[in-house]
């Protein structure tokens, strides 16, 4: 079993695109096109490669929740990575500074960023590929 997709919506797909496209070059639109949401237009797209991808939809109103609130809502969703340190290279030149991060666990390092809708998205690389050293609180 794997996670297929996550489905986003956002307020401004230029600017999410920028985000994610920075964070995965090799991704692309895989499909995009217009419709209705109940009684709402929508642009939507799926932006991934051939194995995992995001939806997106513009049709985004209001603020996502807040972060260090306990509001009910999205957390953060999390990509492995091979090399973070590239990615937060490309990131940060993108305009996207870290938010928080850790490199204290010997198993694996990880770093947060969070995307112009305010969505947190965390990318973790793995030193190990041992479950019980890459699961570890250690």
């Amino acid at each position: 079993m794997r996670l297929e997709h996550v489905n986003l919506v956002v307020s401004n797909l230029e600017k999410a695109l920028h985000f994610y496209q920075a964070a995965f070059p090799h991704w692309h639109i895989r499909s995009e096109g217009h419709g209705e949401w109940y009684g709402k237009a929508r642009h939507w797209l799926h932006l991934g490669d051939d194995y995992n991808y995001i939806a997106f939809s513009d049709h985004g109103e209001g603020s996502n929740r807040k972060l260090e609130g306990h509001q009910i809502g999205l957390g953060h969703f999390a990509f492995e990575v091979n090399n973070l340190d590239a990615l937060i290279t490309r990131l940060v030149a993108a305009g996207y500074p870290v938010d928080k991060g850790s490199d204290a666990n010997p198993h694996r390092r990880n770093a947060y960023f969070i995307d112009p809708d305010g969505f947190e998205v965390e990318f973790v690389q793995y030193r190990s590929d041992l479950p019980d050293e890459r699961n570890n609180d250690d």
